[in-house]
């Protein structure tokens, strides 16, 4: 069941992914991905988790219009998959992509702080030792 609940949330990031890219008419949405989803047990609900790129007013308005647009997509989504039951989508933002970027950034900080420090020493070994 769970390799079911896998392949059904793929197949269901692909279509959700491709209707906002070619059926939404919604200007508010932005440069919107889906990263991924989670499908209920029961194959009911999927949290459709999407990634937004720009302001946080920016991600909020997209994220108004996808679920604003919740109806369409699930409707749009029922003609694509040949399924019992198609799930309810729930939208969720997903930071994990910008949470990401700015742990790298604090890291390179850091490489950038320590790096000419630890170039002189390694450069001049002789010189910390025969003091």
């Amino acid at each position: 069941m769970r390799h079911r609940q896998e392949q059904l949330g793929e197949t269901i990031a692909h279509e959700v992914s491709d209707l906002i890219r070619t059926r939404m008419q919604d200007p508010r949405i932005g440069f919107a991905s889906v990263t991924g989803v989670e499908l209920s047990a029961d194959l009911r609900h999927a949290k459709v988790f999407v990634s937004v790129m720009g302001t946080p007013e920016e991600q909020q308005a997209t994220m108004q219009a996808l679920h604003h647009g919740t109806g369409f997509l699930r409707r749009e989504l029922a003609h694509r998959l040949s399924i019992r039951y198609t799930p309810e989508l729930i939208f969720r933002l997903d930071e994990s992509l910008e949470r990401g970027s700015h742990v790298l950034d604090l890291l390179k900080a850091v490489d950038q702080a320590e790096t000419p420090a630890s170039v002189t020493d390694a450069a001049h070994p002789a010189s910390v030792t025969e003091q």
